[in-house]
């Protein structure tokens, strides 16, 4: 029986982007003003990840301690909310559409390792959240992943799957348990 060997890890190709320096002065940057709750001006923040290359809209809120792994592969649009203590592990490019409520402790992961080779490799996957979709408390989406239209994925719930637009979505995994309906 085949054992995982991690002395044969290799994650070439994958490359975070960005020089080593700026990699090194956003890990400061991000600890002493977005990791902290130091500094609640959603301004000041959104100011600095234009400065290291995000692409963000207008009347974003970004709360304290958030935790953003590299904002030049992060792009957000208008009117959005980022919850207290949200990890944005962003490896791979994460977007992030108008109108997008993301609560307090969510985890939104574009990496994982396949667990099926012994060298236990890396696998990316860019993560889509479309117009108006809310990811509930203490929620998990998943790499590789598009979160549809105004879909929910409710309180602590886990997103394994691709969220249809307008349903609401609960559990680990996450199943669709009734439509969003709007009025």
């Amino acid at each position: 029986m085949q054992k995982t060997d991690l002395e044969s890890y290799n994650n070439y190709p994958y490359h975070p982007g960005g020089s080593m320096l700026k990699r090194v002065l956003w890990h400061y940057v991000s600890g002493f003003v977005f990791k902290t709750s130091l500094f609640p001006a959603y301004g000041i923040k959104v100011a600095l990840l234009r400065l290291f290359g995000a692409k963000i809209g207008k009347q974003v809120e970004i709360k304290p301690c958030v935790n953003i792994k590299y904002p030049w592969l992060l792009s957000i649009a208008d009117e959005v909310w980022i919850g207290e203590n949200v990890w944005i592990d962003n490896i791979a490019m994460v977007t992030i559409s108008s109108n997008v409520c993301i609560s307090q402790g969510v985890t939104i992961i574009t990496g994982s390792h396949n667990y099926k080779k012994t060298s236990f490799d890396l696998i990316t996957g860019a993560v889509n959240i479309e117009n108006g979709a809310w990811i509930g408390a203490l929620a998990i989406v998943n790499q590789g992943l598009v979160i549809g239209s105004h879909a929910v994925l409710t309180t602590g719930s886990v997103a394994t799957k691709n969220l249809q637009p307008y349903s609401i979505y609960q559990g680990n995994p996450a199943m669709k348990i009734r439509d969003r309906v709007i009025s």
